[in-house]
C-alpha cells in the first residue's frame, strides 16, 4: 500500500468515526486489514475497552485457515468473532469498515459475522 493510499484510508476512516461510536449496548465492530492478515475487534468506545477480538494470527483461527484463500480466511475470522461476541452477550454492533471498501475480505468477514448471529 502506497503512502498516498494509506493516508486516504486514514482520512476516510476519520470521517466515518466522527459519525459512529460504540456504546455498551451496541459496541463497534472494527476491522483492520493488512496484506497478509485481517483483524477484527468489538470495542466499547465509552469505556475504551476491547470486548472481543479475533484475527488470522489467533491460535484458534490459525488451525482453521490453513490452505484457504484470504477471503475464506476473513470469513472464518468473522464466524469466530461472532461466536465469541455471542458468548460475551453481544448480539448487536455498529459496523466500522475502517475506511476500506465494502468488498472482498471486508465483505466476507461482515457476512460471516452476520451468519454467526451478529446484527448490524
Amino acid at each position: 500500500m502506497s503512502a498516498k493510499s494509506r493516508i486516504a484510508r486514514k482520512h476516510r476512516h476519520r470521517r466515518v468515526r466522527v459519525k459512529i461510536s460504540g456504546t455498551p449496548e451496541r459496541p463497534r465492530l472494527n476491522i483492520f486489514r493488512s496484506l497478509k492478515h485481517i483483524y477484527a475487534q468489538v470495542i466499547d468506545d465509552v469505556e475504551g475497552n476491547t470486548l472481543v477480538a479475533a484475527s488470522t494470527i489467533d491460535g484458534e483461527v490459525a488451525n482453521q485457515i490453513a490452505g484457504k484463500t484470504k477471503r475464506e480466511q476473513a470469513a472464518v475470522v468473522g464466524k469466530v468473532l461472532a461466536g465469541r461476541a455471542q458468548a460475551a452477550g453481544i448480539d448487536q454492533v455498529v459496523f466500522d469498515r475502517g475506511g476500506y471498501l465494502y468488498h472482498g475480505r471486508v465483505k466476507a468477514l461482515a457476512e460471516a459475522a452476520r451468519e454467526g448471529g451478529l446484527k448490524f
